[in-house]
Parts: C-alpha cells; structure tokens; sequence
C-alpha cells in the first residue's frame, strides 16, 4: 500500500517517526503509540501511515488491516496488565469527538468501575415505522 504523507499533520510525523514517540508496534503501514494524555495505563493509538482525515477517506485495505491491528495490539496490552477488557474507539468529524484530522483508532483498556466513562443515551423511540423508515433511507445510500 502506498502512504500518503500530510507535512503539516501531526498524527503523520508521528507515524513516520518524524515527532518521537512510544512506540508498541508498527509495521508497513501502521505506527501504534501510546495515547499522550490516556484514559488509562496502555491507552494506545493506531496511526495508519497514510493520511486519511477519516474512516470514510481511508482506502478500503486499510480498513481491513487496521482491526487485525487493533485485535493483536488490545490483546497484548490487556494481556500486559491484567485488565477486564478494552474499548476499540475511532471518532470521525468534529461532532463525533474528532479532534485531530487523521483517522486513528484508540485502545483503551479497562477495568470495572474504573471510572471511565464513554456515554450516551439512547434514544427511546422504538416506533416500527420509523425503525423502517430508518432503515430504508439508510439503505438508498449504499
């Protein structure tokens, strides 16, 4: 896979190893660091090595790969230290928590009652025909 490189991104020096960083895995097209402000011992990221704003930007190979990272990255760190699980996050735009501008995937383990908490409150309406109106529109756009 190519790797298209953003001089002015943060997230693609750190994945080119441009910004040191700790560093727990990396291959061709990945880096995987340890999160700067974590939620929680081993809080890591996954940096794909190309830039992608997104998920909706991210060549579909990617996509594939980046779960086999994830998988094998969540495993060692929570493996590492003992912890009860892990939460596999990944934001996309602003209004979903984006805060920086190349697509990556957070690791972050946890433990009960850590006192982490990632919330939202579902919506109540379970109205047949709106779930099918759901549904349908979401459909027409495949």
């Amino acid at each position: 896979m190519t790797n298209h490189i953003d001089d002015n991104c943060i997230f693609c020096k750190l994945a080119h190893g441009r910004i040191p960083a700790a560093s727990i895995y990396e291959d061709d097209d990945f880096k995987v660091i340890l999160d700067a402000s974590p939620a929680s011992r081993g809080h890591s990221i996954i940096l794909p090595k190309t830039h992608a704003a997104n998920i909706f930007e991210l060549p579909d190979e990617y996509c594939e790969k980046i779960f086999k990272v994830a998988k094998k990255c969540g495993a060692a760190i929570k493996n590492a230290f003992g912890y009860d699980g892990l939460n596999v996050l990944q934001n996309n735009g602003e209004a979903a928590g984006q805060t920086v501008f190349h697509l990556h995937v957070h690791l972050i383990p946890r433990n009960v009652d850590d006192g982490i908490t990632i919330k939202y409150v579902p919506e109540t309406n379970k109205d047949d025909a709106a779930i099918r109106e759901t549904v349908e529109k979401i459909k027409a756009h495949m």
